[in-house]
């Protein structure tokens, strides 16, 4: 399937967005130097979290990385777990956002609407890659209100699953046994691309590739076979 329904979201989009989300706490009042500033911080965050640890990441290593001196960066928030609250925030209401999106003629279509949130949700991973790094690789380290927030998420992200797979068995297009474990099941597929994407470059694997196994495994997995949802497209 083509991305084309999807709105990938930018960085710049992203960052608008938490600009958006934390206008109470974010003191900085011009709102283009705001953005272009936290566009600095947050990318320079990513980076050196994903590289060493966002628990090794000391402020002032990141006033450095960005180039935004102390003093900024207090402009924006105060402390490491309020700058880790923004990203962790952004990252569940991306998900939220995008798979929350499907069209409306799928609407109907349980099984086209499945294969819709597995593509949609394997893109939107691909166009925000630092920050589900981020948020899968530091999940152990996070304070326990943040690690809640990430278990919530995740069970935000697994009744998108739940509910089509459920919609798909009432309308006859899964089979009865379709296991109930499924939808849980999903998640770790989804976030293979992202956390393991070493083993798939090394094997050639495209997205679209990725993209069509996963769907093929979960449908197989509903009682139809592949060959079942030609009407869907790859391309």
């Amino acid at each position: 399937m083509s991305n084309a329904r999807l709105a990938l979201p930018s960085m710049e989009d992203l960052c608008r967005s938490v600009l958006e989300n934390n206008r109470a706490t974010i003191s900085v009042k011009k709102p283009a130097m705001a953005l272009r500033k936290l566009e600095l911080i947050l990318a320079a965050a990513l980076e050196l979290s994903n590289r060493g640890g966002f628990q090794a990441m000391s402020l002032r290593e990141l006033s450095r990385a960005s180039g935004v001196s102390m003093g900024g960066m207090y402009a924006y928030f105060d402390s490491k777990t309020a700058l880790l609250d923004m990203i962790l925030s952004e990252v569940t209401g991306a998900v939220e956002r995008t798979l929350g999106a499907a069209p409306d003629t799928l609407a109907d279509d349980p099984r086209a609407r499945l294969m819709w949130l597995i593509d949609a949700h394997v893109r939107l991973t691909e166009a925000m890659l630092p920050w589900f790094s981020f948020a899968f690789m530091e999940a152990k380290n996070f304070p326990v209100a943040a690690r809640r927030r990430a278990v919530e998420s995740e069970a935000r992200t697994e009744r998108y699953f739940d509910e089509v797979v459920a919609q798909g068995i009432a309308a006859g297009q899964f089979a009865p046994t379709t296991p109930a474990l499924l939808p849980a099941l999903i998640k770790p597929l989804l976030q293979d691309w992202y956390v393991k994407r070493g083993k798939y470059r090394r094997r050639g694997v495209d997205i679209d590739t990725y993209i069509a196994t996963v769907q093929d495994i979960v449908l197989a997995a509903c009682g139809r076979s592949p060959e079942q949802h030609e009407s869907f497209d790859h391309d």
